[in-house]
């Protein structure tokens, strides 16, 4: 969405002409708002932008693999945070497969439905079996797990996102391994044609989107893992767009691919409005943006979002305090993030260590470090996911004042408070880029060399 409102603008302001606006206005649907609910939370600070992409069969989207049969449903959901100084933002995906609760939504028929207990996040689109989705049901499903109050919903489909990455000559990615059909397909029988070389390349129209789609070939072959992507993929195209300028004739090309692809609130439904809406994005920057995923943890085949994390970062969005890219407030540094790291007496504090990174042999490291403080290591290990950029420091109910000591070791890093009992210290980047390597990583600490994986040391998307 930033995306679109950074292309809206440039080609409505570089074109200047009644007729651009004419023309684009036409490509643009808007669904009715008579399916938002009317128990709303009230407006705060900031802009808040909901945006669906839809993996709906309908029209061209049949051509380009979506879900099966006629019914939209919602691959993927990003709750888009303008802030209040229009000039930073952050992007939240919610996972497709959390479970929910779903309040009344409006039936084709004008009826509404019963609420539903404990489904999963993405069922709220499908509400009513339409082949254009509900994205009214959507919209209020998540003003009612956030208490954010929604100002724009916008729906992004297959057939428009391949056009749009076409017109822009593809968006630069790297890919760690050779990935196949059956990547992108697993139910094949065979492994199928190769879709992605190893190494950087870039992408377009179809193979952009597969490249976006993929679950199985990449990663851990996680729903999860597939949203980080994509983030980094919208970072990339955010990217790619700036570059390109105020070139009339690309900007025109790529607006027209955009605004094809989009249904939106009628708050939205023209040109001038979506103008008027880039217009108030005009100064935000790439690295102005932050991408995070909702706390989340698996509940059998599902996930659950994860309290009173996640609780926090709504908060955080509604007070429109400004987040990093791990979801932590960043004006809760530790007491040393000022300065460089500093001695602590760590006697009787016991303390967990997990590698939030790639590079091995870090939570060794960091462990030795605390036990030459006096601080009990009960364990070391990778963290669930390998992209923290900061360290942070969780601590249970009544150890902050052991946390804060465990902190004076690692400069810069950040404290949590979480609703389990004892100290875990979350290397991030920050660490690694501080501590001398040691000359061989331990078995079981992130073990994979950066060597193995071309794409290690870039930031392609």
């Amino acid at each position: 969405m930033m995306a679109v409102g950074v292309l809206s603008a440039g080609v409505l302001l570089v074109a200047g002409a009644g007729w651009v606006c004419a023309r684009l206005g036409g490509n643009i649907a808007t669904f009715g708002a008579g399916g938002v609910s009317g128990d709303r939370p009230t407006s705060a600070a900031g802009q808040n932008v909901l945006v669906i992409g839809s993996d709906s069969r309908a029209g061209g989207n049949r051509s380009l693999g979506g879900g099966t049969g006629a019914v939209g449903r919602s691959d993927t959901t990003l709750l888009l945070h303008v802030y209040a100084d229009q000039r930073h933002a952050v992007g939240v995906s919610v996972p497709r497969d959390a479970l929910v609760d779903i309040p009344p939504c409006r039936l084709p028929d004008g009826r509404w439905s019963a609420p539903q207990q404990s489904v999963m996040f993405n069922s709220a689109f499908a509400v009513g079996l339409t082949a254009s989705g509900n994205p009214a049901c959507t919209q209020n499903t998540l003003e009612k797990l956030t208490g954010l109050r929604v100002d724009h919903t916008v729906v992004v489909e297959f057939e428009g996102f391949a056009a749009m990455t076409s017109a822009l000559g593809g968006v630069p990615v790297c890919v760690p391994i050779d990935v196949y059909e059956k990547d992108l397909n697993p139910n094949r029988a065979s492994r199928g044609r190769l879709l992605f070389r190893k190494g950087p390349q870039t992408v377009s129209g179809q193979k952009a989107l597969d490249y976006v789609r993929l679950r199985h070939g990449i990663g851990d072959g996680s729903d999860i893992g597939r949203m980080k992507r994509q983030q980094a993929f919208l970072a990339g195209l955010i990217k790619k767009v700036k570059a390109q300028g105020f070139n009339p004739a690309t900007l025109l090309s790529l607006a027209d691919a955009a605004t094809r692809s989009l249904t939106v609130d009628p708050g939205l439904g023209s040109a001038h409005k979506l103008l008027a809406f880039a217009l108030s994005m005009k100064d935000i920057n790439l690295h102005d943006i932050t991408f995070v995923t909702a706390p989340w943890r698996y509940q059998s085949t599902r996930v659950a979002l994860v309290h009173p994390a996640v609780d926090a970062l709504w908060t955080a969005l509604r007070t429109d305090h400004r987040l990093d890219s791990n979801g932590y407030e960043t004006d809760d540094k530790a007491p040393s993030a000022a300065g460089p790291a500093r001695s602590a007496a760590g006697a009787g504090i016991n303390v967990a260590v997990y590698n939030g990174t790639t590079t091995p042999g870090l939570a060794s490291r960091a462990a030795a470090t605390l036990k030459t403080s006096g601080f009990t290591v009960t364990g070391t290990a990778n963290a669930r996911t390998p992209d923290h950029t900061t360290t942070v420091i969780e601590y249970g109910p009544g150890a902050r004042p052991q946390a804060t000591t465990v902190a004076r070791l690692f400069a810069e890093s950040r404290l949590r408070a979480v609703s389990r009992s004892g100290l875990t210290v979350i290397l991030g980047r920050d660490y690694a880029r501080r501590s001398p390597p040691t000359p061989a990583a331990e078995i079981g600490d992130r073990g994979r060399s950066a060597d193995d994986n071309p794409c290690s040391n870039l930031s392609y998307g």
